[in-house]
């Protein structure tokens, strides 16, 4: 099942575009610590050379060295960035899922609409805000006419604290996630979504991301073919 092609190469031509400018922005980065680093050598190494005659002040070299450290680190860091390919965002899908984290993977032929799980729903519940439903309607708008017809399937994330506050509610974060998805899923077909075509997953805290904010989270997966 292929995409539409027209407006596809206009799209890919500005995905590139814009990956090209992040990596270009690593990369400046990358350079420019690679200067500070060298500055911070060279007084080191003058500090070192004036000790034995002037009395160097140890606190000073001792500042520093921790200064390369932390540099040295920054520059590992955006040289792994540089080593990765960037993230390839979708098109905004005619700007009906703007302001919206959508990714695409062509090879699998999946469109996956990220939600922050603090946007949907209140600590530890799974009752959707009202503000949640104007972000979902966007992503069923956008489902409907870009995708007719396509298997969805909600996937449902926590973090990996454990259950307190709701503990009388919720078995563990798994339990959480899958009434979270089941919602999800439960408005999507109410919102005109077939249900046939509708399924879930809960995966709990099984797949953190970084920090709590972000592992709270549900997926939409929708298939592009």
């Amino acid at each position: 099942m292929n995409f539409p092609r027209m407006g596809f190469g206009f799209a890919l031509l500005t995905l590139v575009i814009a990956s090209t400018g992040c990596q270009n922005k690593v990369a400046d980065e990358n350079k420019d610590l690679w200067r500070q680093n060298r500055e911070l050598q060279a007084r080191l190494k003058e500090s070192d050379a004036r000790q034995p005659t002037q009395g160097a002040d140890p606190a000073q070299i001792t500042a520093l060295q921790a200064q390369l450290a932390q540099r040295d680190q920054q520059i590992a860091d955006l040289q792994g960035q540089l080593r990765q390919p960037a993230p390839q965002q979708a098109p905004a899908e005619n700007n009906a899922l703007a302001g919206i984290e959508v990714t695409k993977d062509e090879a699998a032929g999946t469109m996956t609409v990220n939600l922050p799980g603090d946007v949907l729903f209140a600590s530890g519940h799974s009752d959707l805000k009202d503000s949640a439903k104007t972000t979902l309607n966007k992503v069923i708008s956008a489902v409907r006419k870009q995708y007719p017809g396509k298997k969805v399937i909600v996937k449902g994330y926590t973090d990996t604290d454990p259950i307190s506050k709701t503990k009388n509610k919720w078995q563990d974060n798994l339990d959480l996630s899958a009434a979270r998805a089941r919602t999800v899923a439960q408005y999507l077909v109410t919102q005109g979504l077939d249900q046939n075509h509708v399924g879930l997953q809960a995966l709990g805290d099984t797949m953190p991301r970084g920090s709590k904010d972000r592992s709270r989270r549900v997926e939409i997966v929708v298939a592009t073919r």
